[in-house]
């Protein structure tokens, strides 16, 4: 699994720009696999029917294995290629874009199309939103009441974030932290609390944080 890597928030994202008539509706969506990819793909195809064409780009695996482009009758290297290269740029991974084109009667050339997909592939992944997921470690750590306040106030101050509180006949606090700063996280606590507190490594997760 990735340390930390960029991505697109959940949300399918719409945006439209219009240029030299033309409209360009970008609809951008996570993807974690081809076929979730390629479904959201037909789904637009579907829907928009009538457009003159639905071109697409999609970057999926933690390598990014899996890269595809499509032109969906624009002139070859126009449409998909640029709509891809925006992902590479912005260092995105499981990410599906699919631009919608409304074709408004003056001819753009092949450098015009160029920048008119990446424009509309950049400025709908603005709209969309886009997050870095770290991989962090669920800590959890029991402490007795009379430790709580100093170590909420401490964790709150701090750089880790809390999960979850559990009041039970102990307290238990469930701490997101980074998977590379586990040992420095334990090593502090521990010294916070006078080697008072019980921590305990719990699940592997993403976080993710809004850029």
């Amino acid at each position: 699994m990735l340390s930390r890597y960029f991505t697109v928030r959940q949300e399918v994202s719409e945006h439209e720009i219009i240029i030299q008539k033309s409209r360009f509706i970008a609809h951008i969506k996570r993807a974690e696999n081809e076929g979730e990819a390629q479904e959201f793909i037909q789904t637009l195809k579907k829907k928009y029917w009538d457009a003159n064409h639905n071109c697409s780009a999609y970057l999926i695996g933690e390598n990014d294995q899996i890269q595809k482009a499509n032109d969906d009758g624009e002139p070859s290297g126009t449409a998909g290629v640029p709509i891809l290269e925006v992902l590479k740029k912005k260092k995105l991974k499981d990410t599906v874009v699919v631009i919608t084109r409304y074709f408004g009667g003056i001819k753009l050339g092949a450098g015009g199309l160029i920048r008119a997909y990446g424009k509309a592939t950049s400025e709908g992944l603005e709209t969309a939103g886009i997050v870095e997921r770290r991989l962090v470690q669920v800590i959890h750590v029991k402490i007795d009441y009379t430790w709580l306040g100093k170590v909420e106030k401490e964790l709150r101050e701090s750089e880790y974030i809390i999960k979850e509180i559990h009041y039970l006949d102990i307290v238990e606090v469930e701490v997101y932290v980074i998977e590379d700063q586990v040992n420095v996280f334990v090593d502090w606590l521990t010294e916070l609390t006078n080697g008072q507190a019980d921590l305990k490594k719990g699940e592997t997760d993403y976080l993710e944080v809004l850029l």
